[in-house]
């Protein structure tokens, strides 16, 4: 059986979004005929933890944990976050964000770890994984990123031990939605396109999530890239029955920085709800997952939060049962310059659920289109409060008519293991060159 090294940050007991994706590969490379050798991190710093997740890691599958130097202890003492895990896409639960102090550590973390906080476990993994392939071949490394200094652990392992590379990026790297965030100077900036330039030419194949970011990519590099979006495992979606709310239930399901925070919806909902009597005693929205602030802000003046419960982070299977048990599932696309390509993991555990979708974002882009092929749900525009009342109005009468013209259809490509298949063949084509 031909082996290959994946070098991952995020792995269980982590419950972040980033586990999902190369877990699911590992869970099924081997019907594929690849053995399977993770490399990740000892002391990983992640929103939450999820033990349940290791049922899914295979038995015998070789685990490798090493130690990471993580700077986001000094980073958290200064911004005021001692004990606080850093949020996603800068998210910050429960009070707003310490001004000054908060935007000097986010120019710290931006101008000087470069590509990004894990810059310093890039050069003793190189050197951990180059003894440890000398010693125990391998056919093949895959890198995943963010963080993206994991593509330079292997871009430093190729050099020395010339294996085939695959370089999958789960999220963009200079034009992923917070970069502008960090506030990179002119200096910074230069350095991470470098890097990122320095990665997209010399891996041997480059692996993305949505036909956007690949086109970005694309016109980055002369290097091939290819597509295999993120997917939902039929595992985790088993035959059983579901009841579902009797309430009118929009339930999101993740996290929502401030990027994904739509007034708009909020505004819409509020005023569905002062003109239906009905439809204000029957909604209940539901949030699963660690919300910003100002989305909390938001709900407030639109008063919506009497209405709203907040789950917080939970364990994956947990998040699925109420999921399917929702009436509506809301999903919320960043409010940022890339948002046509983004095609995030819940997309098609949504799907899996079979429950109608409610997605604000960009109408055009490739959830739009995904969307209009599966029959799963609507897209509304961002920031079109008109557009998003009439939707919701179009969605309650369906909620009274039980969906009797909702049905989900497709989405049978978008199986964890139909899409290890796709891996597995590009990784066999890869090696036989």
């Amino acid at each position: 059986m031909r082996k290959v090294l994946i070098i991952t940050y995020y792995w269980p007991p982590a419950g972040s979004s980033g586990v999902q994706r190369w877990l699911k590969f590992v869970k099924y490379l081997r019907e594929f005929g690849w053995e399977p050798v993770v490399y990740t991190a000892e002391n990983p710093e992640v929103a939450s933890i999820d033990e349940s997740l290791l049922k899914d890691v295979p038995s015998g599958v070789e685990i490798i944990r090493k130690h990471v130097p993580e700077p986001y202890k000094v980073y958290k003492l200064i911004a005021g976050k001692k004990g606080q895990k850093i949020g996603v896409g800068f998210t910050s639960e429960g009070s707003k964000k310490n001004g000054i102090i908060n935007k000097v550590a986010i120019w710290v973390r931006g101008n000087f770890f470069i590509p990004d906080a894990r810059m310093f476990w890039i050069r003793p993994s190189v050197k951990f994984l180059t003894k440890y392939i000398k010693e125990n071949p391998v056919d093949l490394i895959v890198s995943s990123g963010p963080p993206h200094s994991l593509h330079l652990i292997a871009l430093g392992v190729k050099r020395k031990c010339n294996v085939p590379w695959i370089a999958d990026f789960r999220d963009p790297w200079t034009n992923i939605d917070f970069y502008k965030d960090l506030n990179p100077t002119w200096i910074a900036d230069r350095i991470q396109k470098r890097l990122e330039k320095k990665v997209l030419q010399r891996s041997d194949l480059i692996v993305t999530i949505s036909q956007s970011m690949a086109e970005e990519f694309r016109n980055k590099t002369s290097q091939r890239v290819e597509v295999i979006t993120n997917g939902y495992d039929h595992s985790d979606f088993k035959e059983e029955t579901v009841v579902c709310d009797s309430d009118f239930s929009i339930v999101h399901i993740g996290s929502i920085p401030p990027s994904r925070n739509c007034v708009s919806l909020w505004r819409a909902i509020s005023k569905l709800s002062n003109q239906d009597l009905e439809f204000k005693e029957r909604l209940k929205l539901r949030f699963v997952g660690s919300v910003d602030y100002n989305l909390i802000e938001s709900l407030k003046e639109a008063n919506l939060y009497e209405q709203s419960t907040f789950d917080g982070t939970i364990p994956h299977g947990k998040a699925i049962s109420i999921q399917r048990s929702a009436q509506v599932l809301l999903l919320l696309v960043n409010d940022s310059p890339n948002a046509n390509g983004i095609l995030t993991g819940k997309v098609f555990e949504y799907f899996a659920a079979k429950r109608p979708i409610l997605a604000l974002g960009p109408v055009g882009g490739e959830l739009d289109d995904l969307l209009s092929k599966t029959k799963a749900g609507i897209l509304l525009p961002f920031h079109s409060e008109p557009e998003i009342f009439e939707g919701l109005k179009w969605l309650w009468e369906e909620y009274k008519n039980e969906w009797k013209n909702f049905k989900t259809t497709g989405t049978e490509p978008f199986s964890r293991k139909e899409l290890t298949k796709v891996m597995a063949n590009l990784m066999d084509e890869l090696i036989s060159k």
